[in-house]
């Protein structure tokens, strides 16, 4: 049965516990004001600013109101509601209350979250600022990181740290440990006392160790971070006038069978342990004007798509932990999908256009990273075109089925402009860049094909497609491959699938996720961890943590 209760990651500014948004002009500010007694289960109370997958939510959300609803703004200021305290990162009472699945989940949301951040920074002109307006450490560090600039109070007693390795026994969240070095360049020795010390890093230290940007006396900081969020401002593209999007309630529906939108569904077998992502092609007139997709607004469908889809994966991921294959289907017309991607090419500089893909580009993401089986399932009537055909591409196998009695049922795909990178991954690369290596011969090949739907047959020549059985073999063929794949260990399969899918080029991104699957997953495992005497089961009894002192 589906776990209970089910978490949602559907909120708006109105239901906010822990979040405040503020907007002048130019500028937002995103004030960290989390309320203790709001915790997203029982068992734990939420002090000092330390979060938990509830104020994570929230930060998601704003982060795309700020991004859809607000295009006037060119810089956010992350800063804290409280005294002497920015954020003490997640809250390690939740930690130590849940389950492995819990924490390693959590940890995956938060670092997207954050990574979501450097990526509208990258890509769509917003940049961030943390004022650090108290102590600040583990996850609260994590978050500052993210951001383009972190100013440090210079109280004498503000400090910023990543305790949790002489802590809790874990890594500094790995996101943590990986911007430290591969983002800030802090020198690989001060970021070995920086992550093995508790008290943390103050004042000009800070700053000579590359650990923030800045400093500030109390009676100045906050006209040095306003005076440095204008000039951050003045850089942007943002647009000054336009008007926002409202981001309306998504409507769906759950039950025990699966979950329902407009243009997702997803329907799980239980007694298979298997779910059927079905992704549907827009049906009838759709916006070729800005006036038009502007006047669609959330209703657009690359825009709704995104929601809808991005809702269903975290849906999934968190709530249905036995359901480990996920077969992906479309539904409808590719040439719609590719009169929308059009669409979205020539208009790819419009705020709204450029929001939209960039939401595109993130969803597609956490499909990337989510550790589940992925197989491609190209049907009659399927629509793996240009967009959606990323939903294939981004895939552990694609099953093409081959009619060749029947062309006129003969599913195929259609490789579009959008496929050579108007969605990059983790690794900057194409989902067809990844695939074929960056090789010239095959990507050259594919390119030659563009626009041109391909049979079965077509498909597999150009290594687009696994397997193309024929419709005899096809039924026998998948359900084989799906049972064997149910089958098996889903550790082993987790760790095997996240080295395939990232097989290419590493960047920041894909060692933070790569981190995450490998140390953090068997980190958070370990008795010196989670023990009955582990270091995070201890932590705030008073009693020492009991090590097993052998290194492996």
């Amino acid at each position: 049965m589906t776990q209970v209760p089910r978490v949602d990651y559907q909120t708006d500014p109105s239901q906010y516990r822990h979040l405040k948004l503020q907007f002048d002009g130019a500028i937002a500010t995103l004030t960290l004001d989390i309320d203790e007694n709001a915790g997203l289960r029982p068992g734990y109370k939420l002090k000092l600013n330390s979060y938990d997958l509830g104020v994570d939510i929230e930060l998601n959300d704003a982060l795309n109101r700020i991004r859809f609803e607000h295009p006037e703004v060119r810089t956010v200021i992350v800063t804290s509601a409280r005294d002497k305290v920015f954020c003490s990162g997640a809250n390690i009472f939740m930690l130590g209350v849940s389950s492995h699945a819990w924490k390693v989940n959590f940890c995956k949301f938060t670092n997207e979250t954050r990574n979501g951040i450097e990526d509208s920074s990258r890509h769509s002109g917003l940049k961030f600022i943390a004022a650090v307006n108290g102590s600040c450490a583990g996850g609260g560090y994590e978050l500052a990181l993210a951001c383009d600039e972190i100013f440090l109070v210079d109280d004498r007693s503000s400090a910023v740290s990543l305790p949790e390795v002489p802590l809790l026994g874990v890594l500094p969240g790995t996101g943590g440990l990986t911007r430290v070095t591969d983002k800030r360049h802090v020198r690989h020795d001060l970021a070995d006392i920086f992550c093995t010390t508790t008290e943390g890093v103050r004042g000009q230290r800070a700053k000579d160790w590359r650990l923030v940007d800045e400093i500030a006396k109390p009676a100045v900081f906050a006209q040095k971070v306003q005076e440095r969020a204008l000039a951050l401002a003045a850089t942007s593209d943002r647009p000054e006038g336009a008007r926002g999007v409202a981001l309306t309630p998504l409507q769906r529906s759950f039950d025990d069978d699966g979950l329902r939108y407009q243009y997702v569904d997803v329907r799980i077998d239980r007694a298979a342990r298997t779910a059927s992502f079905v992704v549907r092609a827009p049906s009838g007139p759709q916006p070729e004007s800005i006036g038009a997709i502007e006047e669609a607004g959330a209703s657009w469908y690359p825009l709704q798509l995104a929601r809808e889809l991005d809702d269903a994966i975290l849906s999934m991921r968190t709530n249905e932990l036995d359901i480990g294959t996920w077969l992906i289907r479309t539904e409808g017309d590719a040439e719609a999908v590719l009169r929308t991607d059009a669409v979205l090419l020539a208009n790819r500089e419009h705020w709204l256009v450029r929001e939209t893909i960039g939401m595109l580009r993130r969803t597609l993401s956490r499909l990337d990273v989510s550790s589940r089986s992925l197989f491609a399932l190209v049907e009659p009537g399927s629509c793996f075109a240009g967009t959606l055909l990323e939903l294939a591409l981004a895939c552990d196998r694609v099953y093409h089925l081959a009619l060749p009695d029947d062309e006129a049922r003969a599913p195929r795909i259609t490789v579009g402009e959008a496929n050579f990178g108007l969605y990059p991954m983790a690794t900057e690369q194409s989902r067809l860049a990844r695939r074929f290596y960056e090789e010239a011969g095959p990507m050259e090949a594919v390119r030659a094909r563009v626009n041109q739907p391909l049979d079965a047959d077509a498909a597999f020549a150009l290594g687009l497609a696994t397997s193309n059985p024929d419709d005899i073999d096809w039924t026998d063929e998948v359900r084989l491959a799906v049972e064997e794949r149910v089958a098996m260990s889903p550790d082993a399969l987790t760790g095997m699938e996240a080295n395939l899918r990232f097989n290419g080029r590493e960047t920041m991104f894909t060692r933070i996720f790569g981190r995450l699957t490998a140390w953090q997953n068997w980190i958070f495992q370990r008795p010196n961890a989670v023990g009955d005497k582990g270091a995070l089961k201890v932590y705030g009894k008073g009693e020492k943590a009991a090590f097993d002192w052998n290194r492996v």
